[in-house]
Formats: C-alpha cells, structure tokens, sequence
C-alpha cells in the first residue's frame, strides 16, 4: 500500500482532530513573533528560532531570558533544558511509528507536545492503530509546523512595525505567553510541586545573580524534583 492509500483510508475524526490541533497551536505563533522582535531579537532570527528550534516553550523561554538581560547562551541552555523532554517523546514514539532513516530524522523536527499526544492518543492495536498513530503525528506536526513558521514572520513584522514594545504592554508579554503554556500542565499535584519549587527557586535568585542563572537554576532543580516525584510515584 502506498503512502497516499494509506492516509486516505485513515479515519476522518482522526483527520479532523489532527488538522484542528495544528490550526489552533500554528495560530500561536503570530505571538512569539511579537513577543521576540519585543524582546530585541530581529525578524530573521526569530524566523530562524522557529525554524530550526521549533518548540514553543523552549522559544518563550529563550526570548524571555534575552528580554531580561540575560545572554543568548543563558538562553539557549534554558531553552535545551525546557526541550529535553522532546527526547522522552521521541522513545515513546519510536515502536508507534516504525519510521527508518532519513524519515526518522524529518519526523525527529516535529516531536513536540501536540503531535505526541494526538499519535499516542490512537489505537495501538493491530496495522490500523500503526497507522492512525503515523497520520495523527504527521498530520498534527507538520500542520504546525508550517502554520507557526509563517505566522512567527508575520507575528515578528508586525511587533517590528510597533515600535517600542513598552507602548503596548508587550514587554510583559514573554512571562504572560509562557504562563500561558505552562498553565494547563498543572493538572496534578506532581506538576504542580515541581513548578512553585522551580519558581521559588528562580524568584529567589533574581536579585542574587545575572539575568538568565534564576531560570536555569530553577529548571535544573524543577527536573531533579520531577525525577524524585516520578521515583516514588512507583508502586
């Protein structure tokens, strides 16, 4: 069976729940757009944060870190502590998919949250659970990721063509976008520990250490947290 007789014959909930996830998180980017060129990134590197980097919490944390004074390379260690998760996203996936090569490498670019959870929401069963699992990922993945690309360029014109971001209020804008994607996460007393153990930590730090040392230290400490949590969670 070809690729293009696969995808027709998977079902067309799964189809539509997929394009609508896409749709609905791609939008979102008009908003890190804004919030990087606010925060002193230009349009050809926000574009680029959301071209190779591609994972909204690890972006708003970036900007956030430069926006506070922090430098890029404080930043980027912050963004890659917020992006490991993706790596644990990519071992569940791996028997789901069965993707081989340079496909697995292409696939690899679009692990992020929302692909991974409309692929493992599918059936697990049998051929036809393989196959919804693949059309959800992609479906879901690459939807977002084209959507996000260009509505970052737009999102990234328009915060340029605003002038000072202080005008509109968009200087508070990165901890608001962030809060925002963090939010619905806390849905267990878990989650919600490690975030006020990190925020705390982080909050502690601020008038102790350069800007960009709070978040990194409180991220480190969160994910220890997390893992001791985890630890005895376990029966």
């Amino acid at each position: 069976m070809t690729q293009a007789q696969e995808v027709a014959r998977v079902p067309r909930e799964v189809v539509v729940d997929s394009l609508g996830v896409g749709l609905a998180t791609g939008a979102y980017g008009v908003s890190f757009g804004a919030v990087a060129t606010a925060s002193g990134l230009d349009v050809w590197q926000a574009c680029a944060l959301s071209l190779l980097l591609f994972s909204g919490a690890s972006q708003f944390a970036f900007v956030g870190v430069v926006a506070a004074g922090g430098s890029p390379w404080a930043g980027a260690l912050t963004a890659t502590l917020l992006g490991s998760r993706n790596a644990f996203y990519g071992l569940a996936l791996a028997p789901r998919l069965r993707l081989r090569g340079w496909r697995r490498l292409v696939a690899a670019q679009v692990v992020i949250d929302e692909s991974t959870a409309m692929a493992l929401g599918q059936s697990a069963d049998g051929a036809e659970g393989e196959r919804d699992t693949r059309a959800a990922f992609h479906l879901t993945g690459w939807t977002i990721f084209v959507l996000w690309n260009l509505t970052t360029l737009l999102g990234a014109l328009a915060g340029t063509a605003m002038g000072d971001p202080r005008t509109y209020g968009l200087d508070a804008a990165v901890g608001a976008a962030f809060l925002a994607l963090l939010w619905p996460r806390l849905s267990a007393w878990p989650q919600r520990v490690v975030a006020l153990v990190g925020a705390a930590v982080a909050t502690g730090l601020v008038p102790l250490t350069p800007a960009g040392v709070p978040v990194i230290a409180g991220g480190a400490l969160a994910v220890v947290v997390g893992l001791l949590l985890r630890r005895e969670a376990r029966p």
